[in-house]
């Protein structure tokens, strides 16, 4: 149906009606599809798969999917199309949005400037700040960052939220 333009594949196995808007809610139903249902309530979509379920980013190749530290990984590893990354999660950094916890817009902006290259985060980090519903502003995006106890990576994240601010927005900023 998707070849013959009566659906628009939204993610792997997620399709839309043409002309439908891809919400946050439908990008997470989308993803979750591609997480098996018995692992689906042990993980967190993270980093660029969350930027992009918000809609700030382009669609992930894999999903990225967090792991608390309290849970095991090792059972996971098996699991095709993801990358894992084991994380201290904290009560704020979690919402649960289309059958799927995705990391909250703060703790993915700030995921997003400590793991991912610069090239690809700055553009998702000035698609986040500009979406006023997101709730996430440089200024909190630069203490949250600063306060990230020893953390790799904490300078080069700087250097982007710098880039932020001394680049110019493109005209045609996807968004």
């Amino acid at each position: 149906m998707a070849a013959d333009g009566v659906l628009t594949q939204l993610y792997q196995r997620g399709y839309l009606p043409p002309g439908a808007h891809a919400s946050p809610q439908l990008r997470a139903r989308a993803a979750s599809l591609a997480v098996a249902p018995t692992i689906r309530q042990r993980v967190v979509a993270g980093r660029m798969t969350a930027a992009w379920i918000y809609g700030c980013a382009a669609e992930p190749d894999r999903l990225a999917l967090l792991v608390d530290a309290n849970r095991r990984i090792s059972s996971l590893r098996s699991v095709r199309g993801c990358t894992f990354h084991e994380v201290r999660l904290g009560p704020f950094d979690v919402v649960s949005m289309g059958g799927l916890m995705v990391s909250s817009p703060l703790r993915t902006a700030v995921d997003v400037a400590l793991h991912v290259e610069a090239d690809r985060a700055v553009p998702a980090l000035r698609a986040m700040l500009a979406r006023p519903e997101l709730g996430v502003r440089l200024r909190l995006l630069r203490v949250a960052v600063e306060a990230s106890p020893r953390v790799p990576h904490k300078r080069a994240a700087l250097a982007k939220l710098a880039a932020l601010v001394t680049q110019p927005s493109p005209p045609n900023a996807a968004g």
